[in-house]
């Protein structure tokens, strides 16, 4: 398997080197260059497979240059850190389904990729006698994720960007508390898309990035929505409708459109897959452009799910490399709009093809603290406010459907205290892994949202 950028100028690169360029050097995002398909048959056989199984299988149709047995032992490694036996398990609530897929060593979705990334980026660098300097934005929890997932290894350094104040005071400190030398935490004054930005125009400067090696743990990174499928399948195989091969219906809480990416994927590769229904908050271009046909950017609105407050959606780029069927040069054109015009217009029938895979809700924040409250009376069952959302998305659409609903549960209520507390009247039960960093001993550097300012530190720390 070989892989490509979205914009045409990179091409015939191998896994490794497309895990260790993250961005594509043409400033597109890296692609695989064929979607492998599987048939029900092959499928079905997954079925009774562990998730350590199930995702050796799969990601072997995408990795050609790592031998299987490396490539086993990288998997069943990255999965023990995970509190499950079942890495993700599946309950039902009501008459729908819910995925929990917070169980990895920072209670959140983003430990599912990120576990697995750190170990392949100790691998290939151990192979390559290599170093790397890993730079990436977060909401809240990619960033802790990407911290667990690579502290303390040798050969890489990590600067993490976060938005100064707008994230959860337990994702801070998942992120702040980790003292190890590799481990740089910037707060930046401005919003995750200025974080976002930095990042893309960092990697963009192609003489710095190959000065100083850098890598991306964003979901820019290819290997990210990689791990990401293997979720999909495995959910799916924990419900009743795997039996039957019958399809359902993802709903999947999204602001950066990477966890939703890896459900097209899925239904690409042959999922049983009717729509993969994305929820948002009231940063909702993902909602608009689904339902109007509107991709404009706004100003972020701060809200209770603040990993959902987006308004640039890094990964839309890949999905429009589909929409327009491999046209490079429609891409380019796009994404030369949306910087110029802060838009991107769709033809009707473009939309068309959209909305034959995708449906979308959009939550206001009022509604969110609601859902957490109504799940908690009917079930004693807490989520957080990213998968109220999702729950939220469910509730609205469940009569506009035949097919089952699998809900995304994005992370643990725990990282969201004050909301939770807002919603219930009560704390949800706090893990230990989150009990103890309370106490514990801070360190973060707080910048401007200035991408000289972040140069000038990564270089003075490397």
């Amino acid at each position: 398997m070989k892989y490509m950028s979205t914009r045409g100028n990179v091409k015939g690169i191998n896994f490794q080197d497309a895990v260790l360029m993250g961005l594509a050097d043409d400033g597109g995002l890296l692609v695989p260059e064929e979607i492998p398909f599987m048939s029900i048959k092959e499928i079905k056989a997954l079925k009774d497979k562990g998730y350590q199984e199930v995702a050796l299988i799969i990601m072997k149709k995408y990795i050609s240059d790592i031998d299987e047995a490396t490539l086993e032992e990288i998997v069943f490694k990255s999965y023990k850190t995970f509190e499950d036996e079942k890495v993700i398990p599946v309950i039902k609530l009501g008459n729908f389904y819910l995925s929990e897929l917070f169980h990895g060593p920072t209670y959140a979705f983003k430990d599912i990729a990120l576990q697995f990334l750190g170990n392949l980026f100790e691998y290939i660098l151990d192979q390559r006698n290599d170093y790397l300097n890993i730079i990436g934005a977060t909401s809240g929890d990619t960033g802790s994720a990407a911290i667990y997932g690579v502290r303390g290894k040798k050969g890489i350094k990590i600067f993490i960007l976060h938005p100064r104040g707008r994230v959860s005071r337990m994702q801070e400190l998942q992120m702040t508390t980790v003292l190890d030398d590799n481990v740089f935490n910037i707060a930046i004054a401005g919003t995750f898309d200025d974080c976002q930005y930095i990042v893309k125009e960092i990697f963009s400067d192609v003489e710095f990035k190959r000065k100083y090696n850098l890598g991306s743990i964003n979901s820019i990174n290819w290997a990210r929505v990689l791990a990401q499928i293997v979720y999909y399948f495995y959910s799916y195989f924990q419900t009743d409708e795997a039996d039957s091969m019958s399809k359902v219906n993802f709903v999947v809480p999204t602001g950066n459109f990477g966890n939703i990416l890896a459900g097209f994927y899925a239904k690409k590769m042959g999922l049983p897959v009717n729509k993969l229904i994305i929820a948002t908050n009231e940063n909702n271009i993902l909602y608009r452009f689904i339902k109007k046909g509107d991709y404009s950017i706004r100003n972020v609105v701060e809200t209770y799910s603040p990993s959902m407050d987006i308004q640039i959606a890094s990964n839309f780029e890949r999905f429009l490399f589909y929409l327009f069927e491999g046209d490079s040069n429609w891409v380019v054109k796009s994404m030369k709009q949306l910087k110029n015009e802060k838009k991107i217009n769709f033809s009707d029938e473009l939309m068309k093809k959209v909305r034959e895979i995708f449906d979308a809700t959009s939550t206001s924040n009022e509604r969110n603290l609601e859902v957490i409250k109504e799940i908690y009376d009917k079930y004693k069952y807490i989520v957080d406010p990213h998968t109220a959302c999702g729950i939220d998305a469910v509730l609205k659409l469940k009569n506009f459907y035949n097919e089952a609903f699998i809900a995304m549960s994005t992370a643990h209520p725990a990282k969201f205290i004050d909301s939770v507390v807002k919603a219930i009247g009560a704390k949800p039960e706090v893990p230990n892994g989150l009990k103890e960093l309370e106490n514990k001993e801070k360190r973060v550097y707080e910048l401007e949202a200035s991408v000289s300012l972040v140069k000038k530190f990564i270089e003075k720390n490397l």
